[in-house]
């Protein structure tokens, strides 16, 4: 008995629905096995009684070629609804604000090695002294300097394994990526890892009620600068430059950058200024001056300060104790008290 040969006598069976019960597919999983064939009549459950007829017609098509019948009758299954439709919250985008935190303020620069975290530390511990609740979120991932700089050290705990408790020093709250490694271990990440580690240290640090926090960014125009802009509210950037025009023209990138992400400028530093000598007295400008003077006067913002290069702003950041608390009252901790001040008058801070 051959396939063929069932599916010829088969055709001859009417489907009560119009053609036969081969072609309208109501006849399914044909087997034929020697003289016994086997097959499923699947139909409507209302039509049952009719296709007790189409079942016995089958069974007589196939006896007269020789075979032995074996069908089985199945009904559709109904098919099932549609689920529910129901409105679901849209999922937040744009800047979320952080719970707790009142302002947040970027320290940028264009390159590297202008003193961007010196600035940072120092404004931070500045604005602590003029009684502001603060906090120093350190984003440079790749060169983390801020544990040494707020003489801060130990890993954060987590109460929950979910929120990170921050360390505390100088009366301010810090995070930074170099608390959870070795001070010699290298971070190899990309993108994806750097942004989720600065979406992690901004929302899962139990940063508490603070009315500034700081961001110590990386240098350059990266990653890590778009994913704070487009994930955390940034009230304004303060841009911290050397005089030199090396350092200028890569200050002038970082400023294009926050203007396209709709983040204010504040105003700019000047750093490494002016040196004057210990020994002798006499002052001299190492990287030049005014170039930053000049580029705040182009842009229309403040020139926020004029800080020199001096030993001991240096060493007191390797010490762990800023110069704005090593020596509050000193000539070289005047110009970072002065910028703090100046970010409070103008409601900044």
């Amino acid at each position: 008995m051959t396939r063929e040969q069932v599916l010829a006598a088969l055709k001859g069976v009417n489907d009560p629905a119009g053609g036969d019960i081969v072609s309208s597919g109501t006849m399914r999983a044909l087997n034929v096995d020697g003289e016994t064939v086997r097959f499923v009549l699947e139909i409507d459950p209302a039509r049952a009684p009719a296709f007790e007829a189409v079942k016995a017609e089958a069974e007589a098509a196939l006896s007269a070629i020789g075979a032995t019948a074996n069908i089985v009758m199945t009904a559709h299954s109904a098919p099932a609804a549609p689920p529910e439709l129901k409105p679901r919250a849209a999922a937040p985008t744009g800047p979320q604000k952080i719970p707790g935190i009142d302002r947040i303020l970027a320290v940028a620069s264009g390159k590297g090695g202008v003193g961007k975290s010196t600035v940072s530390a120092n404004l931070a511990c500045a604005l602590a002294a003029e009684g502001r609740r603060v906090g120093l979120l350190d984003a440079d991932v790749y060169g983390p300097s801020q544990p040494r700089m707020l003489g801060v050290s130990g890993r954060p705990s987590s109460p929950d394994g979910k929120t990170i408790l921050p360390l505390r020093n100088h009366g301010v709250t810090m995070m930074s990526i170099g608390l959870m490694t070795n001070d010699d271990q290298a971070v190899v990440w990309r993108g994806p890892m750097l942004m989720g580690a600065l979406q992690q240290m901004m929302t899962q640090v139990q940063w508490g009620a603070l009315d500034v926090l700081i961001v110590d960014l990386p240098p350059g125009t990266g990653d890590v600068q778009m994913t704070l802009a487009q994930k955390a509210p940034v009230d304004g950037a303060v841009i911290v430059s050397t005089p030199q025009d090396v350092a200028l023209l890569d200050a002038r990138k970082g400023i294009d950058m926050f203007k396209q992400m709709n983040v204010p400028i504040l105003g700019m530093i000047e750093n490494m200024s002016t040196h004057i000598c210990s020994n002798c007295g006499h002052e001299e400008h190492t990287f030049g001056h005014g170039g930053v003077t000049a580029e705040a006067e182009k842009l229309g913002v403040p020139l926020l300060a004029e800080i020199p290069l001096d030993l001991q702003i240096r060493l007191a950041a390797d010490g762990g104790a800023p110069i704005v608390t090593s020596q509050p009252d000193s000539a070289q901790a005047a110009g970072f008290r002065k910028v703090a001040r100046s970010l409070i008058e103008a409601g900044h801070a």
